[in-house]
């Protein structure tokens, strides 16, 4: 069975973060590290997120997460542990994530809905993959972007 971590690295939306939670939940995603401006499922007062809980119907107890606000050295320690680290991003240089073939140990890093994931996080990954898009628009929703990711990664 394949071990995968999951990095949101400052996505904004307390639905979009929530909703990652019930996905990861369901595909058996090991931990979720919340990075930055990413939205806990913990208010600034150590209490249940009423809004959070909404969305996740319950996630947040069942998939371990940490928050954190350095990216860069939990990443060099998820390196140091045997994970590769795959970003989803468009980038010169992704790879098509259908014909992606997942290590066994891999953290996948998803980044914020307007800026996606940094230059700096892209250079330190071992993989960066993207979701060949046929319409119109350029990018998916990161919820949904999330969804199709683990499941292409993991089922």
């Amino acid at each position: 069975m394949k071990q995968c971590m999951l990095i949101l690295d400052n996505v904004r939306s307390v639905e979009n973060t929530a909703s990652i939670f019930r996905t990861a939940d369901g595909l058996g995603v090991k931990k979720i590290y919340l990075i930055g401006t990413t939205p806990t499922p913990l208010d600034r007062f150590g209490r249940p997120r009423s809004d959070f809980a909404k969305v996740s119907l319950g996630a947040e107890t069942t998939v371990m997460w940490e928050y954190t606000k350095e990216l860069m050295s939990l990443l060099k320690t998820l390196k140091n542990e045997g994970f590769n680290i795959i970003s989803l991003e468009q980038d010169a240089r992704s790879k098509d994530l259908k014909s992606f073939v997942a290590p066994e140990k891999f953290a996948l890093v998803l980044g914020n809905e307007v800026d996606g994931v940094s230059k700096e996080t892209l250079d330190l990954s071992n993989h960066i993959l993207e979701i060949d898009m046929k319409g119109k628009k350029e990018s998916l929703n990161v919820s949904v972007s999330a969804g199709i990711a683990l499941y292409a990664l993991l089922a």
